[in-house]
């Protein structure tokens, strides 16, 4: 019989890949990717953090902590997919050279990682705050209350994230890294559970996990309203303004919300943690393969310290 008990919570967190884990540990992170030919490519560094003293105080951590997610995760993403653009770049080679590649030659790797962070970052500015302060702006004659007017916005925002991820859960290949996701929820519930790291072990492991970024991000557009609702409902300018500037302070209390839910196990955080678990469960993690745990395993394995305290939540 499988023991389900919990023995430690651990802070290493990973991000589902294009046929791939990152595992990042306090010490080291690993990329673990399954090549076109089946077989595991594993590329590991030491943890690198934005080395900011400030960065580390309460309510200022979260707003670093996701900043740098979001480097290493693009970085990681590109690594990843680069594995299967080989194939296409020696089409590319027969035909000729693209005009991005003229341009910046060895360069090109890079400005497209900037492009597409820079792009991610414009298309969530639009659709979390553009789209939702322009609609709710429509029931300005009808409602004065400007707390009534915050809910609104934050609900179209809700009901935005939620088709977004929906519609993308349907598509071929994040489907795909959706079943990552689950590998590597699976494999960091083994390991938190004290089992040897066999397929067959994290196989039976619960997919849905309380820590993920998926609920984080449900937790920032829920404490949004909370927040946002102290700003009242100024012009659409100022706005703006106003959820830019108090978007790091949002993230900042989401972060430690998150921190103290992590740590407890009473009915009142579980009961806070389940709406992440409901989106994770209705699009952003499937049920994985046997290869895809294989994957996940060869990951963790790779960054967890021989300290048990440097890892702990």
């Amino acid at each position: 019989m499988t023991d389900n008990t919990i023995k430690r919570k651990t802070s290493i967190g990973g991000q589902a890949l294009i046929e791939g884990i990152m595992m990042r540990g306090p010490i080291l992170t690993s990329i673990a990717v399954r090549k076109p030919n089946g077989e595991i490519e594993l590329k590991v560094d030491k943890t690198k953090s934005i080395s900011l003293k400030i960065g580390k105080l309460p309510f200022i951590r979260g707003m670093v902590g996701l900043v740098d997610a979001m480097r290493i995760g693009t970085d990681a993403l590109m690594y990843s997919a680069s594995f299967y653009e080989e194939e296409e770049d020696e089409s590319n080679e027969k035909k000729g050279d693209g005009l991005m590649e003229r341009i910046f030659k060895d360069k090109t790797d890079r400005v497209m990682e900037v492009f597409a962070l820079v792009l991610s970052v414009v298309v969530a500015l639009v659709l979390f705050f553009f789209i939702p302060t322009t609609v709710t702006s429509l029931f300005k004659n009808y409602i004065k209350n400007s707390v009534a007017l915050n809910l609104i916005e934050g609900l179209i925002r809700i009901a935005i994230f939620l088709t977004y991820i929906s519609v993308v859960s349907l598509m071929e290949d994040m489907k795909r890294v959706f079943m990552y996701h689950g590998a590597e929820h699976k494999s960091i519930f083994c390991y938190e559970k004290g089992l040897d790291l066999t397929v067959e072990n994290v196989r039976v492991q619960p997919r849905l996990h309380p820590r993920c970024g998926t609920s984080f991000l449900f937790s920032v557009m829920l404490i949004s309203i909370v927040v946002l609702s102290f700003f009242g409902w100024p012009n659409p300018w100022v706005r703006m303004l106003t959820r830019l500037a108090a978007l790091p302070l949002i993230v900042g209390i989401s972060y430690e919300v998150n921190k103290v839910l992590g740590r407890s196990d009473n009915p009142i955080a579980r009961a806070l943690v389940y709406p992440g678990l409901f989106i994770q469960k209705i699009a952003t993690v499937k049920e994985p393969t046997d290869d895809m745990i294989e994957v996940a395993i060869t990951a963790l394995k790779e960054v967890i310290p021989e300290n048990p305290e440097l890892d702990k939540w």
